[in-house]
This record gives C-alpha cells, sequence and structure tokens, in this order.
C-alpha cells in the first residue's frame, strides 16, 4: 500500500481507538454519579470516628469518605468500616483508574504516575471492597491512591491490609483510617506535582469491646522486613504530624485514652 494512504488510515484508526477509550472511561464513571446514596457507615462510627478535615474537601462517596488536599494531589486520609461480610474474594475485572468527579478541583491524572517508579497504591484496599461490584469499583478513584513505593506497597503494607481484615472478622468489624503523611517540601510526581508520602499511617479502631480500643501504625514508605507491631504508636502522635483531629465525636475521656495507649497485647492475643 502507497504511503500516500498508510498516514491516512493511521490518522483514522488511532482517531476511532482514542474514541472507543473515551466512551469505556465514560461508561466506568457511570459508576459514580453525582448524587449518590449514603456512605455505608453505622451511626456509631459515622457520628463519633470520623476525622477532621484540615482542608476543608471532605468527600463522601457510598462505600468509604475522604478529605482531599489539593496542595498534594491526593486524600488525606480516607476512613471507612470493614465489616465481616465484607470479607469476600470476588474475582472482579480489575478497572482502569479514573478522576473522582466528586473532587471540586478534580482529583489527580493517574498518568501522573506513568514512569514514576511509585505504585498507584490503594488507600482504601480494593480487596477490602470485594464483597460488591460498584464497591470494588470505587476503590479505583485516583483521590483514593496515593504513590507508594513497589516493595512497601506490596510488602510490609500488604502484609498489615491483611491483617487489618483478619481483624475485621475476629472483631465482627472495625474502623480504619490512612492515609500518607502530608507536609510541605515533599519530592512530587507527574505533571500535577502529586506528593510522594514519606511515610504512611493506618488506625483501627474496634469497637465491639467497652471501653473501645484502637491501634495506630506509622512506617516509612520504603522496604522493610520488619513487623508491622513495630512500628506502632499512639494516635496522639499521628494528631501532632498531621494535624488532623481524628476522634472529635468521642467523649473526652474516652477519646484521651484511646489516643495516648498503646497496647499490642490487645491485638495479638487469640
Amino acid at each position: 500500500m502507497s504511503r500516500k494512504y498508510i498516514y491516512p488510515l493511521l490518522i483514522i484508526l488511532v482517531t476511532v481507538g482514542l474514541w472507543y477509550a473515551e466512551q469505556y472511561i465514560d461508561r466506568q464513571q457511570e459508576h459514580y454519579p453525582e448524587e449518590t446514596k449514603t456512605t455505608e457507615l453505622s451511626e456509631e462510627f459515622g457520628n463519633a470516628y470520623m476525622p477532621t478535615s484540615t482542608t476543608g474537601e471532605v468527600i463522601r462517596h457510598n462505600y468509604y469518605t475522604l478529605s482531599y488536599s489539593e496542595a498534594h494531589e491526593q486524600a488525606e486520609w480516607v476512613a471507612y468500616e470493614l465489616n465481616k461480610e465484607h470479607l469476600r474474594n470476588n474475582d472482579f475485572e480489575r478497572p482502569y483508574f479514573i478522576q473522582d468527579r466528586k473532587v471540586s478541583s478534580g482529583s489527580a491524572d493517574w498518568r501522573n504516575y506513568k514512569n514514576s517508579g511509585y505504585d498507584r497504591g490503594h488507600l482504601v484496599a480494593a480487596a477490602d471492597r470485594e464483597f460488591e461490584y460498584n464497591a470494588f469499583h470505587e476503590t479505583f478513584l485516583t483521590s483514593n491512591i496515593s504513590p507508594q513505593d513497589h516493595d512497601f506497597n506490596s510488602g510490609i503494607w500488604n502484609r498489615l491490609e491483611q491483617k487489618v481484615r483478619y481483624w475485621a472478622e475476629k472483631y465482627d468489624g472495625v474502623f480504619v483510617v490512612t492515609g500518607g503523611v502530608l507536609q510541605p517540601g515533599l519530592k512530587t510526581i507527574g505533571s500535577e506535582h502529586v506528593s510522594v508520602p514519606e511515610k504512611f499511617y493506618k488506625i483501627v479502631v474496634d469497637a465491639s469491646t467497652q471501653p473501645p480500643k484502637a491501634i495506630a501504625f506509622l512506617i516509612p514508605n520504603k522496604p522493610s522486613s520488619r513487623s508491622y507491631f513495630e512500628y506502632v504508636v499512639t494516635i496522639d502522635s499521628l494528631e501532632t504530624i498531621t494535624g488532623i483531629d481524628f476522634f472529635p465525636g468521642l467523649e473526652t475521656s474516652i477519646q484521651n485514652t484511646l489516643e495516648n495507649t498503646i497496647d499490642k497485647r490487645a491485638w495479638t492475643k487469640r
């Protein structure tokens, strides 16, 4: 075939391919309508354990809530309830990451992560939302990802996520708050300058006991063969470095005890 016809044909094929890709992404967006039902949180967790936002941009999705930081192009925290009945292993097809239309400034495009050397690390783990197709898809909004070192993401962080699912089954449900520590001067990736957290935190609450118990982790964003229990910290110390009040709805006495106590034994005993 003559070059005279090859180039126009290639242009047509590329244009058609891009059109179909755009249509596919638009169909995925239909899973996240502008008006959504109330996030799946029990009244107890929703009222007592929802953190404050340092940015004022709190987004309530169907299956988790987040506080978005435009300055860092990611969530400063995500919060969700993980119940025993959520622990299912459906073989859903992994969708593309898409931008979160609920974020007023628009969440960062997934292409910022391309060739960056960092994983698109889920904050709400996709495996925590395999109980329902739309819940699984919702974890692929780019407001729910943060740059993570690959060996950190697939190593110590993954082991901790598996442990949280174990606790969710053991205690008939837990409440989770997690995110990267967002501070000025962090390294960035992509054209939108997505910040790369140097550390990630995770707080797990078991409200099945009275008083409730909690455990908090602060782990460097790098490979580690150490136990995640070596990175247990007080919630109060996390509040100091993040500026977030994690449990403002609790009674002051309970909040003080919960946030200043480290009791690993309560989470390791059978």
